[in-house]
């Protein structure tokens, strides 16, 4: 998993990232609240959100190549808060193309890597 750590409070940079995502056009699919569910079942977790989105438009020539890697789609960003500290993770799609045959999308898999990194780095800095 590629990792960074935001200025930002786990609020502000979760805002930060949607409105990053919002703006390219991609559709947020849902947001799994980790935190929220615990305390529903009464435990503690500090603040961890999934974020799942993406463009079927990028994701169904991936799938029409090799379906399976429909388990990895739509893409996913994790914001968690660690030791006082929000960080943002996800894992980088162009490594798919070593477990998947999609080796002639490899192009959208490369771009993909580099959105996400771009929608980190939005979500994280100043």
């Amino acid at each position: 998993m590629l990792t960074g750590p935001s200025v930002h409070d786990h609020a502000d940079t979760l805002a930060k990232l949607l409105g990053a995502i919002t703006r390219r056009g991609l559709e947020v699919f849902a947001q799994f609240d980790h935190a929220a569910a615990a305390r529903e079942v009464g435990l503690e977790l500090a603040p961890e959100v999934v974020v799942v989105f993406g463009n079927p438009r990028a994701g169904t020539p991936l799938m029409q190549g090799d379906p399976r890697v429909g388990i990895e789609l739509p893409l996913r960003m994790l914001v968690w808060e660690a030791d006082g500290v929000t960080v943002v993770g996800y894992n980088d799609p162009a490594e798919l193309a070593g477990s998947y045959a999609v080796g002639d999308q490899l192009a959208t898999l490369e771009a993909m890597s580099r959105l996400l990194a771009d929608l980190a780095r939005e979500a994280t800095a100043r």
